[in-house]
């Protein structure tokens, strides 16, 4: 009996107080009741438990973690530790930049030769800590999503980028200090997890800076830096401008839109021009247009529409006329005077910016901050650059080629078919 007693006990030890390698400690089971031995366990079955004893189950419930899984895991990421502990969190950063240099706004991934804003704010996320490298290469593993795609040399005092990010200490600060100084972050937000700043955004407000002399009639006024807008002009241009208010189908003031689109239908809230200043000599005047949202050119065109026939070289029923099916030859004014200034939450500010979690999508402590930068950055850039390269009085020489008169004739045809552009570039 001895003999059986024995291994018994050894079939018993080594189920119950096997010894695992990988935990660097016994995994230990109550001891059996006394007088209660029992017959050793059939060999299968002892197998069986002494293969859950190594991989760190007891009585079916997992009681430690994979030590070479966790190490994997914090070698998945350079900084270790401190990246998987960090909170990774939706937010909104408010820009500011200054857009001459750049192909506009969105990053061309693959296209290193048209360098963007993005491609200068993704690089500094990157090497401040805020995105693992491989987000900065596929922008949709942060859910980046930017509120307006700007165009080529456009600027913008109050473009809002939503995306997700690690929440690192001093963040603006380490990211402004990899940006140059014609880009910065002025503000960040917390904000819900399914935010998408373009889709919640309500309305976009841009402004256009540009010379008064650009309203200077063709035949009678001077066509130079001596220019000083008159009340009289200025009452006719903000009429003028009055009538892109409402809903109105856009299609002739962009690309690649037909006239029975309905995406070609856009609703803008207000447009005026403000009083002129001078500025180095030079007489400046600022249009502002506030709309739900823009196509591209689209801001460019219906200032360009305006400034043709102020200067005579456009009838007036031709801004009505560029609402219907025809095809219209409209001009587009220079990049350069455009600037987002800001967009515009409401929807969203009602619904949780009371919610006791989130707090609204308001900027007025980044004013001061958003007012200094047009000083320092954006009105510099496109008073020196019209005094330099003259792209407003270039452009404005162009306009003598251009046939506003060309399709009147073909609207009044009631057979005469108006070719619709393919696609879609909003």
């Amino acid at each position: 009996a001895a003999p059986s007693l024995r291994a018994a006990a050894g079939a018993l030890r080594r189920a119950c107080g096997a010894w695992s390698p990988r935990l660097g400690r016994r995994l230990l089971c109550s001891p059996p009741m006394a007088g209660n031995v029992q017959a050793p366990a059939p060999v299968g079955a002892a197998r069986e438990q002494d293969r859950k004893a190594r991989s760190g189950w007891q009585g079916g419930a997992r009681v430690w973690e994979d030590a070479e899984q966790q190490a994997k895991k914090l070698r998945s990421s350079p900084d270790g530790e401190l990246q998987r502990k960090l909170p990774k969190r939706k937010i909104v950063l408010l820009m500011a930049y200054s857009g001459k240099g750049y192909h506009g706004m969105q990053r061309n991934v693959g296209s290193s030769q048209f360098k963007t804003i993005e491609d200068d704010l993704v690089s500094a996320l990157v090497r401040s800590g805020c995105i693992p490298e491989n987000h900065g290469e596929d922008m949709r593993k942060m859910s980046f999503q930017r509120c307006a795609r700007t165009d080529k040399g456009v600027s913008a005092a109050g473009q809002v980028v939503s995306l997700k990010v690690w929440l690192i200490d001093d963040i603006l600060e380490k990211i402004n200090s990899h940006l140059p100084p014609h880009i910065r972050i002025l503000g960040l937000k917390r904000v819900t997890g399914g935010f998408n700043s373009k889709n919640k955004c309500d309305a976009r407000t841009y402004f256009y800076m540009l010379p008064t002399f650009a309203f200077a009639h063709k035949d009678h006024d001077v066509q130079d830096e001596s220019y000083r807008l008159s009340a009289e002009t200025m009452l006719r241009v903000n009429r003028l401008l009055a009538c892109y208010k409402g809903t109105h189908n856009f299609h002739n003031f962009t690309s690649q839109k037909g006239p029975r689109e309905a995406s070609a239908r856009r609703y803008v809230l207000d447009m005026f021009c403000e009083e002129p200043f001078v500025r180095d000599g030079m007489e400046f005047a600022v249009i502002k247009v506030k709309g739900q949202s823009f196509m591209t050119h689209q801001i460019r065109k219906m200032v360009g529409l305006v400034v043709a026939i102020v200067k005579g070289y456009a009838p007036e029923s031709v801004l009505e006329r560029s609402w219907g099916e025809a095809k219209v030859d409209v001009p587009k004014a220079p990049g350069l005077g455009l600037v987002l200034e800001r967009v515009h939450f409401e929807k969203y500010n009602q619904r949780f910016g009371n919610d006791g979690l989130h707090e609204p999508l308001d900027w007025s402590r980044e004013e001061a901050g958003v007012t200094a930068f047009k000083e320092q950055h954006i009105y510099p850039t496109i008073i020196s650059t019209e005094r330099h390269e003259r792209s407003m009085a270039q452009w404005l020489s162009t306009l003598p080629v251009h046939d506003f008169n060309a399709t009147a004739s073909a609207a009044a045809c009631p057979d005469a078919k108006v070719p619709s552009p393919p696609g879609d570039s909003d």
